[in-house]
């Protein structure tokens, strides 16, 4: 079996998972850490957005990652799939929402389901890294800046040149089409003869002319 045929028979994870060891504990042993993680995938496929710890998060999303992968790659009619789906989802209404929403929103997707931000730690108080955990595609504002109408990127400083370029072909043009008209219009008055005004003096002589045969 080729490399290719190997890669069909598991989901690939989007995202780079580091070697690193998490120093995550739980009162309650393995079974508690389990259900945090379980509550954190719930969470974030109802909310679609949330803000957690950062050991907590960076673990959290690898399950939410293979959790939509397997659904976009076998669907709802897979057994396996839907175990997986009724054990990491809590709230059993949210395996509906990650079929019918989360999979066709994502079933061309090139890119990581998820995204990961830092987010600001309380000051003054203990020092834990906080992050924010999103599905991407999701209906809030973005937390990146926007850096789209900074004047100073080159792909904006090229489109007002080239925005000034058609302004001045533009008025170039107009200014050229009324030239044309008025060289019409000043051509056309020249070919046309003047007429002479007509004075008082021939008004009388034009009416004696016509009573002339009368007397």
């Amino acid at each position: 079996m080729n490399q290719a045929d190997v890669s069909k028979l598991m989901s690939q994870l989007r995202i780079a998972v580091r070697p690193t060891k998490r120093n995550l504990k739980n009162p309650d042993g393995p079974e508690g850490r389990l259900l945090k993680l379980r509550k954190t995938v719930t969470a974030l496929v109802k909310h679609e957005r949330i803000e957690l710890y950062y050991n907590r998060a960076d673990e959290a999303r690898g399950y939410a990652e293979l959790l939509i992968s397997n659904a976009i790659r076998h669907g709802d009619r897979h057994k396996a799939t839907m175990e997986l789906a009724d054990y990491w989802l809590l709230e059993k209404q949210l395996v509906h929402k990650l079929f019918k929403v989360l999979v066709p929103r994502y079933e061309n997707s090139n890119v990581s389901y998820t995204r990961m931000f830092k987010a600001p730690r309380d000051y003054p108080g203990m020092y834990y890294r906080k992050s924010v955990l999103e599905l991407r595609g999701n209906p809030y504002p973005v937390l990146t800046p926007d850096n789209s109408q900074n004047r100073n990127l080159l792909h904006n400083v090229l489109l007002d040149e080239a925005r000034k370029e058609f302004r001045r072909e533009k008025l170039a043009n107009l200014a050229n089409k009324l030239a044309a008209e008025t060289e019409n219009a000043t051509a056309s008055t020249t070919a046309t003869p003047a007429q002479a005004p007509v004075t008082e003096t021939q008004t009388e002589q034009s009416k004696q002319a016509e009573e002339a045969p009368k007397a």
